[in-house]
């Protein structure tokens, strides 16, 4: 007879928290960027692109500011660049979630190993 490894039930709303963490952000970031490049395909999808010369995003596009105040005004690129804000945000509010789950359960080696991971996606992401 084998016995059944019994995992606490903290542990187990911790995982099914992340999980819907990590679905939520996915979807509404593909969300944005989808809307976004309709928006966009409405408008230029009859277009023909210039392959000869490399236009990168604005400089508007750059700003976290910048991008929220374009999503907000309904532009098509800022839409976009904001969907992708929510991709790039959805692991980093994990780790954060993960760190207040280890101080909540006093695991203070595992709350030193999330910030150290929380410490180089920040320095990763603003450098």
């Amino acid at each position: 007879m084998r016995k059944e490894l019994k995992i606490p039930q903290i542990d187990k709303d911790v995982e099914v928290i992340i999980g819907n963490l990590l679905r939520i952000g996915v979807i509404l970031s593909a969300s944005f960027v989808f809307i976004g490049g309709v928006f966009y395909l409405w408008k230029y999808g009859n277009s023909m692109p210039n392959y000869k010369i490399f236009k990168g995003e604005p400089a508007a596009l750059k700003s976290f500011t910048k991008i929220f105040q374009d999503a907000l005004s309904m532009n098509r690129r800022g839409i976009i660049q904001f969907g992708l804000i929510i991709l790039i945000a959805t692991p980093l509010a994990r780790v954060i979630f993960s760190m207040a789950a280890f101080l909540y359960e006093k695991d203070y080696m595992y709350v030193g190993f999330t910030l150290i991971v929380l410490t180089i996606l920040l320095y990763s992401i603003f450098s």
